[in-house]
């Protein structure tokens, strides 16, 4: 079994590369990442930027009958209405903050995106922080500021709250 860094995707053997002549990975003093590799298609890199995920801040669901699904978040889950967006048809629920966002949109029964909540949040040292993970950023109504996760789910990034 190969040893943990701290991360589910890397592996004291997966680290090591040419570029990395067999060691520790050498760190890029201007983005502050390791040497970088490709597996699976997606860049990983071992990071020491200050942006952290520290919460799920909510997730969004697509669905076919807005009242009856608010209906069960309020009666089984004991979630408030919080806020509205009635020409977008969303409700969402939450105690004082949003953790579950309804939205009356087809196809339903899906997960339309999550967020997470990252400190700090800075819009434009995220979207480089991005770049250099070979994301590209979007924004949308939908999903807001958001990247694409491996398996195409979108994935909101919001200041943690």
């Amino acid at each position: 079994m190969e040893k943990s860094t701290g991360s589910a995707f890397f592996s004291r053997k997966s680290m090591r590369s040419p570029r990395c002549n067999g060691g520790a990975p050498r760190i890029d003093s201007e983005s502050g990442h390791a040497d970088c590799s490709e597996r699976h298609g997606i860049r990983r890199c071992i990071s020491r930027s200050r942006i952290k995920a520290t919460t799920i801040d909510h997730i969004s669901i697509q669905v076919s009958d807005l009242p009856r699904s608010i209906a069960f978040y309020q009666n089984v889950f004991g979630l408030s209405v919080v806020s509205e967006d009635k020409p977008n048809e969303i409700v969402r629920l939450g105690l004082t903050k949003t953790r579950v966002s309804l939205h009356h949109k087809s196809p339903t029964a899906l997960v339309d995106h999550f967020a997470i909540g990252v400190d700090p949040f800075n819009k434009e040292a995220m979207t480089r922080h991005l770049k250099q993970h070979g994301l590209t950023p979007e924004e949308n109504i939908d999903a807001g500021f958001h990247v694409k996760d491996p398996e195409g789910i979108r994935v909101q990034i919001v200041q943690a709250g």
